[in-house]
């Protein structure tokens, strides 16, 4: 269980306050933040741990993979609390409701290659995703529902990203890169290049998370079988003892009002 201090409960208050000033349409609170994460490339479930201190065991959330499908990426999107999985050959988006436990849409983002899969992440506030482009050193970005927004290049890279994440706090985005030592990159939403982080423990470049509250970077260590907790001088903290080759973090809503 991982325990860390937190800001969610003045930010609860605030943005409970908030949806009531807008009559309730269209807002969520948020609550403690989890976890979700795959085992491997064809998994029958999505596990959910809470990081918050407490005795709640983990959740199984089904991925309703058919016969043949494989996951390449694993997105949260608090403020929907749905999942957006990305499967081969890339182009093919499920999003699951995780409350109803149910596929909630199943789509073809046309502008994704269909050569190979990637990363992504969700901007809560307003539903853009960004997926990593297979081949290029950019960001493909569409809304929930696969229109394409644009192709956003990545300042200062030479390979396509190996993993994404969102800070939900700043509005900028991070990009896991592979190399000796590997690195993250933080990216403003034009591209630029804002700072370059170098992890001190090698990873596996299937994914990243970031919790904007603890400002912590999240990502799959090579060597133990661990989730890596990195600040953002890139210093390991601790491990989470996971099998996660996809994963993604965000808060649970408390209050939902739609």
């Amino acid at each position: 269980m991982i325990t860390r201090k937190s800001t969610r409960p003045a930010l609860l208050l605030t943005t409970a306050l908030a949806c009531v000033a807008l009559g309730g349409a269209g807002c969520a609170t948020p609550g403690p933040l989890h976890l979700y994460s795959a085992a491997s490339t064809q998994p029958a479930i999505i596990t959910d741990t809470t990081t918050a201190p407490s005795s709640a065991a983990p959740v199984d959330i089904p991925t309703f993979l058919a016969a043949g499908e494989t996951l390449t990426g694993l997105a949260y999107d608090p403020f929907t609390d749905h999942l957006f999985l990305r499967l081969s050959p890339g182009n093919l988006i499920r999003v699951v409701d995780r409350p109803a436990r149910a596929i909630k849409r199943t789509y073809i983002v046309a502008a994704l290659p269909v050569t190979a899969g990637g990363d992504l992440a969700v901007r809560p506030r307003d539903g853009r995703i960004f997926f990593a482009h297979p081949s290029l050193p950019a960001l493909i970005e569409t809304d929930r529902f696969g229109n394409v927004i644009r192709t956003l290049a990545l300042a200062t890279l030479t390979a396509p990203p190996a993993g994404i994440a969102y800070d939900s706090a700043r509005d900028q985005l991070l990009i896991l890169s592979g190399g000796d030592p590997s690195y993250v990159t933080t990216h403003a939403l034009d591209g630029t290049l804002i700072a370059r982080i170098a992890l001190d423990r090698t990873v596996t470049l299937t994914g990243l998370a970031y919790d904007p509250d603890a400002r912590e970077l999240y990502a799959p260590l090579a060597s133990p079988t661990a989730l890596g907790v990195f600040n953002l001088e890139g210093r390991l903290l601790r491990t989470v003892p996971l099998s996660a080759t996809f994963f993604d973090l965000g808060p649970r809503s408390l209050l939902r009002l739609f």
